[in-house]
């Protein structure tokens, strides 16, 4: 086992430091406030080379390793997970899926311009009445020879309006059930193709989400990914490396919050001395301290085996339903020991505290994790 990080993971933590303390802290309150999405800083990531992190230069990506992926999203997401999660979508559910399925063709034309962060991505499954039931897919794809004709609703979509290139589950066979569904590679400003309300949220805010309706789409057949009836193998497949993405920025978003309630309890004074003083206090801030490098190591792991190739399906699973529960847990503690300065948007911590939950519940809820993990154990 080897703990340390290379030089260049070295280097790319801080540069993601460095773009996270300058260019996103500035005006994340704002941001949240008005659920501003950060268009910007998310062109500058692009710049940066974070929006195609691990896709091979050939395909206009920076070919850095999983573990430099966990720690640009850590870094970032202390102090904006709404722009990390771009990035984790972007990275983790759309580049990632079609460099390891896609054609040649469709590389070239898509998967390019998305690592190079010249086009946003978005990732496609949930539905109305198909969240954690993945299988219960209503959208459908009817093959109509030489193209598909996509109709249905999707929910809940990360980037929904600010993506240009969109990966769609959907049904062609109902009689086979998840043996018959497609994903599509849908682009912004095909005929039927509009994008619905945006949902006012309780954290994540800057982040846009949106519904997206599909009436009568024709989707030439060479944007199907992988061959007939793949879909479905296709979105958990490129979920298990999602996940990764989302436990990291659960991780960033805990030492966010931890990094803050550490510099808060040593300038904050009471009793006529400083938190930091306090047994109380140094309580809590040994647990977070714990509790997050537990965390931490649970996501290099995962990414550890995913860079290895070996399964990390598993391993990703526990690194989410782990770190997301740290998230909440340290959030709501970092609240407590900034006391009232907690509960107010300045001091930052109550945004992380809201912005945690959603770690919980997307790419997998908690209990989702639970039915993944217990299935290794039991396998």
């Amino acid at each position: 086992m080897n703990f340390e990080l290379t030089e260049e993971q070295l280097m790319i933590r801080q540069a993601a430091r460095d773009f996270a303390q300058n260019e996103l802290k500035p005006g994340v309150i704002e941001r949240d406030e008005h659920q501003k999405f950060p268009t910007e800083q998310v062109k500058m990531l692009g710049e940066l080379g974070f929006m195609g992190m691990m896709v091979s230069p050939q395909y206009g990506g920076s070919g850095m390793d999983a573990i430099s992926y966990v720690l640009v999203m850590e870094e970032l997401s202390k102090v904006d997970a709404s722009a990390a999660v771009v990035v984790s979508v972007n990275n983790s559910l759309v580049c990632y899926g079609l460099e390891k399925y896609g054609t040649e063709e469709q590389k070239q034309k898509y998967l390019v311009p998305l690592a190079k962060g010249e086009k946003i991505g978005a990732f496609c499954l949930s539905e109305p009445e198909a969240g954690s039931d993945a299988t219960s897919q209503k959208t459908t794809a009817i093959d109509m020879g030489d193209y598909y004709l996509l109709n249905g609703i999707k929910n809940w979509i990360t980037n929904g309006s600010s993506a240009s290139t969109y990966l769609v589950m959907a049904q062609t066979h109902p009689e086979k059930r998840h043996h018959g569904i497609n994903t599509l590679i849908v682009e912004k400003g095909m005929e039927g193709f509009t994008i619905g309300h945006k949902e006012n949220k309780l954290g994540i805010r800057g982040s846009d989400t949106h519904s997206l309706m599909f009436t009568d789409v024709k989707v030439p057949k060479e944007n199907r990914i992988g061959a007939d009836g793949f879909g479905f193998t296709f979105a958990m497949t490129t979920l298990e490396g999602g996940r990764i993405g989302i436990a990291s920025q659960a991780l960033g978003i805990a030492s966010g919050a931890y990094e803050l309630s550490v510099q808060y309890a040593k300038e904050r004074k009471a009793f006529g001395k400083s938190l930091a003083d306090l047994q109380a206090i140094q309580f809590k801030l040994a647990d977070m301290a714990t509790d997050i490098e537990a965390a931490r190591l649970l996501c290099f792991r995962a990414a550890w085996l995913k860079e290895n190739g070996q399964p990390y399906g598993q391993a990703s699973a526990m690194a989410k339903l782990f770190a997301s529960d740290v998230a909440m847990k340290t959030t709501v503690e970092a609240v407590q020991i900034h006391g009232g300065y907690g509960f107010v948007k300045e001091y930052h911590v109550e945004r992380l505290m809201r912005d945690a939950k959603i770690t919980q519940i997307y790419e997998g809820t908690s209990e989702i994790q639970k039915i993944v993990i217990s299935r290794g154990v039991l396998k």
